[in-house]
């Protein structure tokens, strides 16, 4: 009976992705690719690729290769400064990509028009209700409010508050995902009792054994608890950079002096604020790059939720979902009591 509640209260969110679980795996660069994305969907939930700086020809490849590892849905998160964002979007058109999330920032002219016209569902970010209303009414297809909770980059308000605010009104409209700070099953129970579709994750399968994260990243997140996940300090207001939350480091100490150095090259005119923001992007996704894939504990970017004090050990991707089913149908049947 309580597995039946918990797939009704699912039901939606399925429906949508067109998987067994409604739980996504957020897109974490260079974490996110064929073989984590590929595992997930084979797990009954939906995996999404990181495209983050990604070149179309690069999307091209991981795209391909994802497809040959999975015959399940899953989807593409792309970037929405990225200088060739429309070019992306026609890489995953090619490939008949059924979901495109958008990430940071509102949708730009055409972009929405040119995911949709192949069939494809888009989901975007809602970090606020006016947000959340204007994209609606925009006509994107699903959306994601992520709390301050989240690894990577964040906005400045909980998960808990944003979905009290939102989900009320918007849920009626369109599925809402919730994402921020989720570890266990508990926490889907209630989301999904507040009138959400479904979650996403991205701390709690970051460590996945499926996960090409090199063992030296998956070791920090083991021995992590919540409070060694920050957030970083923007530290020149005339470069409004969106914080990221990692594992303190010596890496996050080098983020502040890389924020001068862009803030010296505004200031002299040598870049434009898109430029600005674009070489932020980039410090991160190599400072990932050499957390993720190099071992770089100490000077690389170890991205991380709140949540990743409940990542003590590498398990098979279908196990941790096994798991957060088993504790959301537990908690069910404990309310239902």
């Amino acid at each position: 009976m309580t597995n039946a509640k918990l797939q009704s209260l699912m039901a939606r969110g399925t429906e949508f992705l067109g998987c067994e679980t409604a739980i996504l795996c957020g897109a974490m660069s260079w974490v996110s690719e064929r073989h984590l994305v590929s595992a997930i969907s084979n797990a009954g939930g939906f995996g999404v690729i990181a495209c983050g700086a990604m070149t179309p020809d690069l999307l091209d490849k991981e795209i391909a290769a994802t497809k040959a590892l999975t015959d399940k849905p899953f989807g593409v998160n792309l970037i929405t400064m990225h200088p060739q964002l429309f070019e992306l979007i026609e890489v995953c058109s090619k490939y008949d990509v059924g979901h495109v999330v958008l990430a940071g920032g509102l949708p730009p002219k055409g972009s929405i028009e040119a995911i949709k016209a192949k069939g494809a569902k888009l989901l975007c970010f809602a970090p606020a209700l006016s947000l959340a209303k204007k994209l609606a009414r925009s006509g994107v297809d699903a959306l994601i409010i992520e709390g301050m909770e989240a690894g990577g980059h964040i906005g400045p308000v909980a998960t808990s508050v944003l979905a009290q605010e939102i989900l009320p009104e918007m849920s009626p409209q369109l599925p809402v995902f919730v994402a921020g700070g989720i570890g266990r099953g508990e926490a889907i129970a209630g989301y999904l009792e507040m009138g959400a579709a479904g979650v996403q994750l991205g701390t709690r399968f970051a460590c996945a054994s499926e996960s090409i994260a090199h063992p030296a990243f998956k070791k920090a997140f083991f021995r992590a608890s919540a409070r060694d996940a920050i957030a970083s300090v923007q530290i020149d207001a005339r470069l409004p950079v969106i914080p990221v939350r990692a594992l303190k480091n010596a890496g996050t100490e080098a983020f502040t002096a890389k924020q001068r150095e862009v803030a010296n090259l505004l200031d002299s005119g040598a870049v434009d604020m898109n430029e600005a923001q674009l070489q932020i992007e980039h410090y991160w996704a190599g400072a990932l790059r050499r957390a993720v894939i190099d071992g770089d504990v100490e000077g690389g970017s170890l991205m991380a939720g709140q949540s990743v004090g409940m990542v003590s050990k590498e398990e098979p991707v279908a196990a941790i979902i096994a798991q957060l089913m088993e504790e959301a149908a537990f908690a069910l049947e404990r309310r239902a009591a």
